[in-house]
């Protein structure tokens, strides 16, 4: 007599039956999984950024960001799928911006503001996670295409001078910000 056909759950033990992702039973120390969970949240933050905002240019950019880095998400563990084209675009949103602000704006600010501007300061500290995480997945001595570090590295930037211009939109000033450790004012 045969033996039944095991379901998938009962042949891989660290498989879930209600696991909401295939890959959260990985190992502990892969940190591909980590990186997915991170771009997720950080598009998931975008969508929740872009409901805060009426500006259909804005909105538009947040679409194409959230986009972008839904398609970064699997890149550790497949391809990239990111192009220069898309970088190059994104380096066009934050120069656009950049020009928008006055001169007097300072360069180091506080996280604070309208609550979208505060949204995009959140974001901006999470591009630098993402970052982070592909130096100690890299640091393993695992391949990672530089153009990874490019996106979320300019996100990063994005979010900050997004933050600045979602501020000044609602007549908020800026908190500049003096580091008595770096002397950065």
């Amino acid at each position: 007599m045969s033996e039944p056909c095991k379901s998938k759950y009962e042949a891989c033990p660290l498989l879930r039956k209600y696991e909401a992702c295939p890959h959260l039973s990985d190992a502990a120390d892969d940190l591909r999984c980590d990186f997915e969970i991170l771009t997720d949240e950080v598009a998931s933050m975008v969508g929740l950024l872009r409901s805060m905002v009426s500006c259909e240019e804005i909105r538009a950019d947040l679409r194409f960001v959230c986009e972008t880095i839904y398609h970064i998400t699997p890149s550790l563990r497949t391809h990239t799928s990111v192009t220069e084209a898309e970088l190059l675009r994104l380096e066009q949103m934050v120069q656009d911006l950049q020009e928008k602000m006055p001169p007097e704006t300072p360069s180091v600010v506080l996280p604070v503001g309208c609550q979208a501007g505060t949204m995009a300061h959140v974001l901006r500290a999470k591009c630098k996670v993402c970052v982070r995480l592909l130096y100690r997945y890299q640091v393993e001595g695992h391949s990672v295409d530089p153009l990874l570090f490019d996106f979320m590295n300019l996100f990063s930037g994005y979010f900050f001078f997004l933050a600045l211009y979602l501020n000044a939109q609602s007549g908020t000033p800026e908190v500049p910000f003096a580091s008595r450790n770096y002397g950065i004012e």
